[in-house]
């Protein structure tokens, strides 16, 4: 199976770094850069769900995440999945082929005086057609969360500067 893997290291403490992916202030000004980014539930436990949506003047569209792992601190894995308005899984209009459930797990492990994030993607239980699709769109995945990146890591300056 195709893995998207990035690798970032950042400049602040691993529960800091922990804050800006289990806050919903945080993920809604990161997650979905230059887009309105809308947390409609999140609750970081095994079972809880995240309900993101991101809106521009063009579109809108919905993702349901279910978290699978936390480990406080280490690990978030969560599948996610596209959804209609009513959070029932729906195709990705952009992408018929695109993976319905995608395997999402960060891993933050202490470096020096900052984190190491590694971010991996994974397909579930996907069809050849999926599979097809997520590794032909893995190239460009790095613009999209490079750019949520530099966001989360402008918040970690803003943080520790507080």
């Amino acid at each position: 199976l195709p893995v998207y893997v990035m690798d970032r290291t950042f400049d602040a403490p691993p529960a800091l770094v922990w804050e800006t992916w289990t806050s919903k202030a945080h993920l809604s000004r990161w997650y979905g850069p230059g887009v309105e980014t809308v947390i409609h539930a999140l609750d970081v436990r095994p079972g809880g769900e995240w309900r993101v949506e991101m809106r521009s003047p063009q579109w809108s569209s919905h993702q349901l995440a279910t978290y699978v792992e936390v480990e406080e601190g280490a690990l978030l894995s969560f599948d996610m999945s596209m959804t209609d308005a009513d959070w029932q899984l729906a195709p990705n209009p952009q992408m018929p082929d695109w993976p319905q459930v995608l395997r999402h797990e960060v891993r933050l492990v202490a470096d020096g005086a900052g984190t190491k994030m590694t971010l991996t993607v994974t397909p579930v239980e996907a069809s050849e057609a999926e599979i097809a699709c997520f590794a032909a769109a893995m190239g460009g995945m790095g613009q999209g969360w490079g750019s949520g990146m530099e966001v989360l890591a402008e918040i970690l300056a803003e943080l520790q500067a507080a």
